[in-house]
């Protein structure tokens, strides 16, 4: 039996319907992309341009009444070829051909609903089983050739697309075309037979799936001669709400003791001005102008409450003596925050004040993090599931507000503090030709394999690492190395930009300090999120001791093995030597995927070897410790002088004294040689640029320290 001919079914009642995830195709970055959704609050993160707030658009613009109007543009880059392959198709008669592979954009809307009422509402157009135990229902929304609409879309095309120019004067020819003969359509699919489908109308998709937007650019930070008041007109949208609601709620009731002091004022306004011009009326016959002496005049004066708040009404701020400050002399963090605040409610109101209430209501924000210090912005985003209980009440409401929030941010306070199950990262997809990323890929970390998640988030959260939004990432052990990285790299590229190389600093490069001991927990995380990563560690060469069968700190030319987890998991063996490590990393680093492994090697090949960074550094830069050597020494004699002129400093004063006092140093080689690897492989999205040219140097400028 087809959908359009079943009746509806008699299922269970139907209470507090949910998004569970979303499906899109080939919009913008968003090629191929599934967003699973929170109950309460969504976080999407990722570097910029990764399609976050694609994500948002394409469900404002797809899940809204009215006409739509996308241009070519839209489509993502993979979906372009499509066209050429329709074209082909229908250059040789196969128009059924060609409508199957022509590019469309649509967006799937997944639902769960709990049974516990009478009637389906609003969500009843979007059910189509029959099955009275699923709970589930789908609905998608497609931005398609128009039927019939094909032989216009390819009109004045060449006969054949040559290889060389064919492409781009087909795109040239139909994207004007394509706002006009594309059009938007829903249909409802059964969850348990996708072939079974009802074509449904736009506005019983927006009856039951109300979507509002947030946008970060809220318009603020406009201080001109008379600045906006920004603020007072939200609370003029909330008086409008108010007087649109039922007749004998809460707000009905407001906006008409509202208009019933207005009528008052108006009344004594006429006839104050009614008095006035009788004052007047002698001195006005006077003129004798026909039309003007022999009638009297009325006055009457409108108030049109709507343009009466739109015109004048702002919010004032107490100051000092009972003087009053205009919105725009509060700071920008406390104004972007309360006009989210009343935006959301305003949202809110519009949701409330419908007698027949739409079943979900999704509220995308949009970067609240503007303006905002990193305490409030941890407070704003653990308070949004507090709103969805807290302005209903304000109304006197008993029903709770059925938001999903979906929040995009480049702030790691809010990705951290909202928790791992909540994030959804973006990661950009490498093209073919490792220029340009043609789509992104989005990853729920609550289902990254192999992720102590738990440790992670408790571990990312006293950390704030940048980890969400960085191309590149360093991992390293301790405070040492957390002091001298960044002085490295400025060294690194100034030496590179002196050669005409590009530089490290002009990406945006996470170094977060982790322990040798832990470094090991993050391999699975940073394969999930496919981040190139630097993982800079100690070879911790070790011993039996002489009165234990214990482990013991020694010189690399003694140790038989090492004590760094880090290292053993890297390879996968409890049991590894110096030896061992130092044939791994003769010619270059050892690399895993995305993951390169820097621990210390020696400076020339057969020479000592430090164990830890600070006496590796002092063999790198012999003559800056008066480590001479007449010769005859041996390796473990210039390790043992080595790690005992690094004991002489404290790690920090170390760091201190090479990274900011003193500059003129060698990089120890293993350290080098991470970072030629990291720059040799470029961001998935191409290079950077950041606005530095010729022989100018950014330092440290992108590299983030955590």
């Amino acid at each position: 039996m087809s959908a359009e001919q079943s009746k509806q079914p008699q299922k269970m009642p139907l209470r507090q319907p949910t998004v569970t995830k979303v499906e899109v195709k080939n919009f913008r970055l968003l090629q191929n992309a599934t967003v699973t959704f929170d109950d309460d609050v969504t976080v999407c993160v990722g570097r910029n341009n990764t399609g976050k707030t694609s994500l948002a658009e394409i469900l404002t613009k797809f899940l809204r009444t009215g006409e739509i109007s996308l241009r070519f543009e839209d489509f993502s880059i993979g979906a372009h070829a499509k066209f050429s392959e329709a074209y082909r198709k229908y250059a040789t008669g196969d128009e059924a051909g060609a409508r199957e592979v022509l590019p469309e954009i649509s967006a799937t809307v997944f639902l769960s609903y709990d049974g516990s009422g009478e009637e389906y509402g609003n969500l009843g157009p979007l059910i189509v089983d029959l099955d009275p135990d699923c709970t589930k229902a789908i609905v998608a929304v497609r931005y398609a050739l128009k039927p019939g609409a094909m032989k216009e879309l390819f009109r004045d095309a060449t006969a054949i697309l040559a290889e060389e120019w064919g492409e781009p004067v087909l795109i040239s020819l139909i994207g004007p075309r394509i706002p006009h003969l594309y059009e938007r359509t829903a249909i409802a699919i059964d969850p348990n037979d996708t072939s079974n489908f009802r074509t449904i109308s736009m506005t019983e998709v927006a009856q039951a799936i109300r979507v509002d937007f947030v946008k970060a650019q809220r318009g603020l930070d406009d201080e001109k001669e008379r600045p906006k008041d920004q603020i007072g007109k939200i609370l003029e949208s909330l008086f409008m709400v108010a007087a649109k609601a039922d007749d004998g709620s809460f707000l009905k009731n407001f906006a008409n003791r509202t208009e019933s002091a207005l009528e008052e004022i108006v009344e004594s306004l006429n006839s104050h001005l009614q008095n006035m011009y009788s004052k007047m009326a002698p001195t006005v016959e006077e003129f004798g102008y026909p039309g003007l002496g022999n009638r009297n005049f009325a006055t009457r004066t409108t108030l049109d409450t709507k343009r009466l708040l739109s015109n004048f009404t702002s919010i004032r701020y107490p100051g000092a003596g009972g003087v009053e400050l205009p919105e725009s002399y509060s700071g920008l963090g406390s104004r972007n925050l309360l006009m989210i605040l009343l935006t959301l409610f305003s949202y809110y109101r519009e949701y409330a004040s419908r007698g027949n209430k739409p079943c979900v209501h999704l509220v995308f924000i949009e970067e609240p993090e503007a303006h905002l210090h990193p305490q409030m912005q941890e407070t704003f985003i653990h308070q949004l599931g507090v709103f969805k209980k807290r302005f209903p009440v304000t109304d006197g409401e008993e029903e709770n507000w059925n938001a999903q929030f979906l929040v995009t941010t480049h702030s790691a306070h809010i990705a951290n503090r909202a928790g791992f199950p909540a994030i959804r990262y973006f990661r950009l997809n490498e093209s073919n030709d490792n220029q340009e990323a043609a789509s992104s890929t989005v990853l729920n970390l609550a289902e990254a394999p192999g992720v102590d998640k738990d440790f992670l988030h408790k571990y990312l959260t006293l950390t704030r690492a940048d980890l969400f939004f960085a191309d590149k990432a360093i991992l390293i052990e301790g405070t040492t190395e957390r002091i001298f990285v960044p002085a490295a790299i400025a060294a690194f590229d100034e030496k590179g930009q002196k050669q005409g190389a590009t530089s490290l600093s002009s990406q945006y490069v996470s170094i977060m300090e982790v322990g040798g001991a832990y470094a090991h927990l993050f391999y699975p995380f940073l394969d999930f999120l496919g981040l190139q990563t630097l993982v800079i560690t100690d070879m911790d060469a070790a011993k039996p001791g002489a009165d234990s069968k214990q482990l013991e700190s020694c010189c690399v030319q003694e140790g038989i093995s090492t004590t760094n987890e880090g290292i053993k998991k890297w390879f996968d063996k409890s049991e590894l030597s110096p030896a061992e490590l130092l044939q791994e990393a003769e010619d270059s680093i050892p690399v895993d995927g995305m993951r390169g492994l820097a621990y210390q090697v020696p400076e020339v090949t057969g020479g000592p070897c430090g164990r830890t960074f600070e006496d590796s550094f002092i063999l790198a830069n012999p003559t800056l410790f008066s480590l001479l050597s007449n010769g005859v020494e041996s390796n473990l004699e210039k390790e043992r002088q080595a790690l005992g002129l690094a004991k002489k400093y404290k790690k920090s004063d170390f760091a201190l004294t090479f990274a900011i006092g003193q500059r003129d140093w060698n990089i120890p080689l293993y350290i080098r040689r991470g970072l030629e690897w990291l720059l040799d492989r470029g961001p998935s999205d191409g290079s950077v640029d950041v606005g530095v040219s010729g022989d100018e140097v950014s330092a440290t400028s992108q590299v983030v320290v955590r």
